[in-house]
Formats: C-alpha cells, sequence, structure tokens
C-alpha cells in the first residue's frame, strides 16, 4: 500500500500531470490527491471513452496524460482507443482497477471483467504491468510505463488492486472561490503565486506543463478571461497578468 502522492511525485517528475477519468472507490484517495493539488490539473469524465477523448485532446495540446478508470468500464473506451489512440499513434497512460479479482469477493457485475481485464488489455495490445504497490516499485514502474509510451506512441495500462492506495481526504479550500477582496487584491497588485495545498515531494507551485512563457496556465483557470484592457504586448505586464490570472482561479 502507498500513498497517492508517493506516485503522483515521480509521475510529475515524468511530466505527468493531466488526469481525467470516471470515479471508482479504488481510485478515489488518487482522485482526491490530483484534485487537491494545484501542479496538477483533473478533468472528470462522463464515460471512460470521454476520458479517452478528452486525454487525447489533452495531448494534442502538448500535454503527457493519465487516464483513470475502473475495469467494469472499460469497455466503454474500446472504441476510442482502438479507432483514435491506435491508428493516429496517441499515447496516454491508464490506471484499471480490478474489480472482480479473482479469489476476491466482490459485486457479481464485476465478476466476468475481473477476470478478462488482463485479456482485454491483451486483445488491445495495450502493454500493461500492476500498479505498483510498494514505493520501492513505484520508479520502475513509471521508466517502464515511459519507455512502451515513448517507444510506440500508444497507452501503456497499470491494472490496480483493491487496496493499493492509503485514504486521502479532499482538500476542498481548493474548491472554494476567493472573496472579491482577495480577487481585487490579485489583479490590482501584480504578480503573486498561490503554493499547494498540501507538501509534495516536488517544489512547490511546480508545474507538470509549463506553458512556452514558463508559466503553467491550469485547465481550472480556463473560465477565465483576460480584461481587454491587460497590455499582453509587454512581456512584463503579460507575465505580472498571467500570475493574477491563474492564481485567482486556482484558488
Amino acid at each position: 500500500m502507498i500513498t497517492a502522492d508517493a506516485f503522483l511525485g515521480p509521475a510529475c517528475v515524468r511530466g505527468f500531470g493531466f488526469y481525467t477519468g470516471v470515479p471508482c472507490s479504488f481510485l478515489t484517495p488518487m482522485i482526491n490527491r490530483v484534485i487537491s493539488d494545484r501542479a496538477l490539473d483533473y478533468v472528470g469524465a462522463a464515460s471512460e471513452g470521454e476520458a479517452v477523448a478528452i486525454a487525447s485532446g489533452a495531448w494534442l495540446a502538448g500535454r503527457k496524460t493519465v487516464v483513470m478508470c475502473q475495469n467494469s468500464g472499460l469497455g466503454n473506451a474500446v472504441n476510442p482507443l482502438t479507432s483514435l489512440n491506435e491508428p493516429f499513434q496517441i499515447p496516454t497512460m491508464m490506471i484499471v482497477t480490478w474489480r472482480g479479482q479473482p479469489g476476491l469477493k466482490d459485486e457479481p457485475q464485476h465478476a466476468l471483467m475481473g477476470e478478462i481485464t488482463g485479456g482485454l488489455l491483451d486483445v488491445m495490445r495495450i502493454p500493461h504491468l500492476p500498479f505498483p504497490n510498494a514505493a520501492e516499485n513505484i520508479g520502475p514502474a513509471l521508466d517502464n510505463a515511459e519507455a512502451s509510451i515513448q517507444k510506440r506512441s500508444l497507452p501503456f495500462a497499470f491494472i490496480m488492486e483493491k487496496g493499493s492506495l492509503v485514504d486521502e481526504v479532499l482538500d476542498e479550500a481548493v474548491l472554494k472561490p476567493l472573496p472579491l477582496g482577495r480577487v481585487e487584491d490579485l489583479l490590482t497588485r501584480g504578480p503573486a503565486r498561490t503554493p499547494q495545498s498540501s507538501p509534495r515531494p516536488v517544489s512547490v507551485g511546480a508545474s507538470c506543463s509549463p506553458s512556452p512563457t514558463g508559466h503553467n496556465i491550469s485547465t481550472k483557470s480556463a473560465r477565465w478571461a483576460a480584461p481587454p484592457a491587460w497590455d499582453w504586448a509587454s512581456p512584463s505586464t503579460a507575465n505580472g497578468r498571467l500570475w493574477s490570472w491563474t492564481a485567482m482561479a486556482r484558488r
């Protein structure tokens, strides 16, 4: 059993900063930590196929992506994985939970998929390994995943067993909007960086996906529009406003 951060930190160092997927109780600690960490981006999906499509779009925009889903919904992702990712060589790292694992009691609807999860990935020609549940296995597992992705430019999957992750609580502070006074303060005082909600084994404020200017424009800030009065032609002004914009949206 490992903490979600024990996996997310090394994954972030390797550039994986965009996460999308469909909830599963096995994945709750991972999803909670991704949402709570301002260095990472999470986009929830309505279905597993949609998650694969979202990740594909993010990859086209230059992101290294992770798709998280339950194996019982893996069938929903067969079409995009085989007709989008494979022919157009769009990679992603997948974390697929192993519901219905043989020998473990689970709900009856997971029984068949539990037996064929690995086989289904094999049929789709997606290499896979067990999700690392010990700290010493995380680095080698991620190295294998990255080597496969770089060589084939296609998805790679980890199969996560029950109890692989320590429970994590969602930091709801990152979901609360800033008070109006704080927003005005950010807009008028110029550059400001907000730290991550909790310490992680990467530098404070680090980004897994720097923009061309060296700053991270998170999908969490996409709903904000820059006022037309901002002088984006000036590098110093643009960078200062960008920090304020991003910090405001991430709080």
